[in-house]
């Protein structure tokens, strides 16, 4: 059986990075410089096996052209994770989310990393996440 490991991301800075993504829930498991003198951060959220690789590297310019990638995370109640993230100071996307919501459908919503990665949320309509 093959399995999906994990993602690796190029950051300007690790630890904006990682505070950035502990706000959206993720957990820094390690951290440690690469053979080739990259400083890593592994990041996962609770119950996934999947994680998120940040790699910083002083040689390399991070920049992340606009919509080249994105990761989406599933969340029960996207209204109660949403208002969670914006009270912690992080700018959801579209504006006017709370208002969307209501008229039914598709709910998803969207962050952007310190690096313009984008950050795709899912409410996961009655699947448990």
């Amino acid at each position: 059986m093959i399995r999906f490991l994990h993602t690796r991301i190029r950051v300007r800075d690790l630890d904006r990075s990682i505070a950035f993504y502990q706000t959206l829930g993720y957990q820094e498991r390690e951290r440690k410089e690469s053979p080739q003198g990259n400083r890593l951060a592994f990041l996962m959220l609770p119950g996934n096996e999947v994680f998120l690789e940040l790699c910083y590297s002083p040689d390399y310019p991070a920049t992340c052209p606009e919509d080249l990638m994105h990761t989406c995370l599933g969340v029960a109640d996207i209204v109660e994770y949403c208002a969670e993230v914006e009270a912690a100071g992080i700018e959801i996307w579209p504006a006017g989310w709370r208002e969307k919501f209501t008229s039914g459908g598709r709910k998803m919503a969207f962050v952007t990393d310190p690096d313009g990665y984008e950050v795709e949320i899912l409410e996961a309509e009655g699947r448990k996440v």
